[in-house]
This record gives structure tokens, sequence and C-alpha cells, in this order.
């Protein structure tokens, strides 16, 4: 006969202590000075108790946390940037594993490879990569953790059409499983694995380091972007413009689209301060000498309020947004993918565009075509292939007494828009939305990624997350 309990406060704190012995970062509990500041992410509607908060600083350290949550009956939440909509990164009673002292970056200008540790922000990758005229494709925050958006699928921002989502960059990952190993994952080694971090989120190990293929963009790392915005009034008409043009495009220039108020702040004229305002972002990341050909149809369709496109090095607009967006405001964030935008889909937003609760609040759409959409939906656990966009829609507002009526706006927007999207999601830009909404994500790849699950994480281990349950 065997008895099994649950560990109880003294062996979980016994537990913690021999961790904090072992770590050659630090243990952070309850109480500590920089406690408050360490359980912070970046949405600030998020506001979770951890039982303790590990600063790793190394693969090992990974290893202790892996190790010493298993012995101590503690959930496991792994941190890399922060930025996940759900606020994952942290969990009540949970034990955190922080990578966000492991950040360093290394450029291999020979392989036209950098290798990137787990706890980096996309911006550690960019001042790395961009000086020698390269990069890896991306999101759209220079702020953004590099594990959860790659891990994620990482829909790729402004070099996504010409160069494919960031897990089709992605060459190897060194990652701590659930039984405390440390393996090499690539095309050769734990195949089966490296297929399912290429978008099956955090459900399969911790990641300490990743190694991407770079890409070559503009002149140097110089490329011609910016934004061109219209009034709100003129939505309608911008957004049927796009839907032909965007996909017709060169896949060097590719443009997201989003309703928005224009910031109060240089360098946008005054007069257009606080305007709602559709706009679309474009990047063209070809040689310079043929940006203003190429760029012309985006430049002179409508009538543009403004017109801000220039030559600007690539982490000038990566960054571009970071300071609108500081960590710590209140986000309630609803998305679909959209494979067809409809006359009817863009009567909403139309209608949801001109109420905007806050200056903050906004709806994106990400293209997801050319290279993106070249790719089989089963060669990498991320399974939108299918062209379209990544729409998203956010209520933001640094006051948290407005959490209400951000939230109550999402949602109306979002389930009027939802029955004219494919009903699936990029599961970076949802909160607790249940496991039906995981799996219909997945759509084919789910059933495949269950039995990797049970195979590398059988218990459920890395839960904390979007989670996939292993196959009975």
């Amino acid at each position: 006969m065997s008895i099994t309990t649950q560990p109880t406060e003294t062996t979980a704190d016994t537990h913690l202590d021999g961790l904090a012995a072992a770590l050659y970062g630090t243990l952070l509990r309850p109480g500590d000075g920089e406690w408050d500041t360490a359980r912070r992410v970046y949405n600030g509607m998020i506001d979770r108790q951890p039982a303790a908060i590990a600063r790793c600083r190394n693969s090992a350290d990974v290893v202790a946390c892996v190790r010493a949550a298993a012995d101590a009956g503690l959930d496991l939440a792994v941190r890399g940037g922060g930025h996940n909509a759900g606020g994952l990164g942290v969990w009540d009673g949970a034990l955190v594993c922080d990578l966000g002292d492991m950040r360093s970056v290394t450029v291999d200008p020979e392989s036209d490879t950098v290798r990137v540790d787990g706890g980096a922000l996309w911006r550690d990758v960019d001042n790395a990569t961009v000086p020698f005229g390269r990069a890896t494709p991306t999101g759209f925050f220079s702020t953004t953790g590099v594990g959860g958006l790659t891990l994620g699928g990482g829909v790729s921002g402004y070099l996504g059409r010409r160069y494919g989502m960031t897990v089709d960059s992605l060459v190897s990952a060194d990652v701590v499983l659930a039984d405390g190993r440390l393996v090499r994952a690539d095309a050769d080694h734990h195949p089966d694995l490296f297929w399912a971090l290429r978008g099956g989120g955090g459900n399969f190990g911790v990641v300490t380091s990743f190694v991407f293929r770079t890409h070559e963009i503009g002149d140097g790392g110089t490329i011609y972007g910016g934004p061109v915005l219209y009034d709100i009034g003129d939505a309608a008409e911008v957004m049927r413009w796009y839907r032909s043009t965007q996909p017709s495009l060169p896949e060097e220039l590719s443009g997201w689209i989003g309703l928005l108020t224009i910031p109060p702040a240089p360098p946008f004229p005054e007069a257009l301060w606080g305007r709602k305002a559709c706009g679309i972002v474009w990047c063209y990341s070809g040689a310079l000498d043929r940006a203003e050909e190429v760029t012309a149809p985006v430049r002179e369709f409508g009538s543009p309020l403004l017109v801000g496109l220039h030559e600007m090095p690539f982490t000038m607009l990566q960054s571009a947004f970071d300071g609108l967006y500081p960590t710590g405001m209140q986000w309630y964030w609803r998305a679909d993918y959209v494979t067809d935008l409809s006359d009817e889909a863009i009567a909403i937003h139309e209608k949801y565009g001109a109420l905007l609760p806050t200056p903050y609040s906004t709806m994106h759409m990400y293209p997801i075509d050319g290279a993106a959409a070249r790719v089989p939906s089963t060669a990498t656990a991320f399974a939108h292939r299918d062209g379209g966009w990544a729409a998203v829609i956010v209520g933001v507002d640094p006051d948290p007494a407005g959490a209400e009526a951000i939230t109550s706006w999402a949602k109306a927007y979002s389930e009027e828009l939802h029955p004219t999207t494919t009903g699936t999601a990029y599961l970076n830009f949802i909160m607790d939305e249940g496991e039906e909404r995981v799996a219909a994500a997945y759509g084919p790849n789910f059933a495949r990624l269950q039995e990797i699950k049970r195979r590398y994480d059988p218990d459920n281990v890395f839960h904390v997350n979007q989670n996939i349950r292993p196959a009975s």
C-alpha cells in the first residue's frame, strides 16, 4: 500500500530554501523589497501573488526551478518578457521561473544566424542584428519577449510577407524538459519536439536559448516606412481598398491596418492630436533606390491626413510604439483570424472605431500572406497559413478605473465581429478563453501536439499557459 500526500507549507518552504541556495541567480519571496516590482507583468490588469520568483541566470538555474517546483508540489509559471495578454508569466501560489536576466544575444555573420537567450526582448535582438543589415521576423513592439512570441508562432510584423513567421526562421532551441533534462531540439535532434515548439506555446518545456536565421533588410538595416493616416470617417473606404491592394503588393512591402487615436505628441502635427483615425503602418524592406516607386500606390491613395513614410533604421520603426504603451496599463484583449474582410465586417469596424473608449484602445489587423502563407499548415505547430490577417481588439487604459469600460467595448466589438471571422485566433492575442478555443486554434495539428505533450510532459507540468493537455 502506498500513501500519497500533498506537500505541506513547511515542506514547500524547505524546498524553496534549497532552491535559493542552489541558484546562481536570486529567489524572491513575498515581503522582499523588490517583490511587487518583480511580480508585475505588462498587462496591469493582472495582479497575482506567486509563492516565489526565481530570477534565473543560466540553464542550470532553470533546471533547478523545474525540479524544485515538482519537489515542492508547486505550479510552475515561466516568464520571459512578460508581455502575454493573459499575464501567464505569473500565477497565484506558483514558483515563477523568471528568465528576464538571461538576455544575451550573439550574432554569427558567417552563418547569418543569431543566438538569443530565453529572457531577451526583441529590441535586444534588433539592436544586435540590424547594424549588420539583417533581422529576424518578429512582432511590432520591441519590448515583446522573444520566447513568448516565438513559441506562439510569431505573427511576424513587417517582415512576415517576405520571410515568413518567426518560427519559420527558427533553427534550434535549447529546452529544459519536465523531468529536468536539458536537450537541443532541431531538425535532427528531437524533431517532434522541434515541430511542437514552433507554435505550441510553453507546453513542452522552458526554452533557455534560441538560434534564428537572419535576413537581409533594406540598405544596411535602413528601411522605408511609417504611417499613412486617414480620418475615421474614411475607414470603410480605406479598408475596402486595403483588402484588395495589400495582398497584391510586392512582398518587400507590408502594412498593418488599425483604428486608433492619433497620439498628442510629436512627430504628429498638433492639429491632428487626439483625432480618431484609420491608419496603415507600412514598411518597405527592399532596396532603397526603389522605395518611392514601390510605395507610390500606398502613399497616393485617398485623402490622407498624414503621409509619414521616410527612410529610417529598422530599429526605429520596431520601437515606434513602445513609449505609447509602457508596462502596467490596463489591457483587455480579444482576437480572431480573418480570411475574408467582408463588407459586413467593415461596417462593424466602422461602428466600433467611432466608439474607441480611450486614446489607447485600438484594433489592428496583421497580414499573414506571402512567405508565411506558402508554408504548409502542418509543417509547424502554428497552423493558420490560409492568408488573411490576425485581428486583435484591445481596450487599453492607464487608469484601473477604466477597466470595465474598455472590457465592455472590446467584448461587444468582438462578439459582433466574430461571426465574420474564421472563429479561431492567434493564441498570443487571447486571454483565458478555455480549452476549446485552444484546440480550435491548432486545427489539424492539435492531436499531434497532444501526443508530443504526452511524450515530453505526461503530467502536464507546463500547464500555466494556453494549455494542451497530454493525450490519454
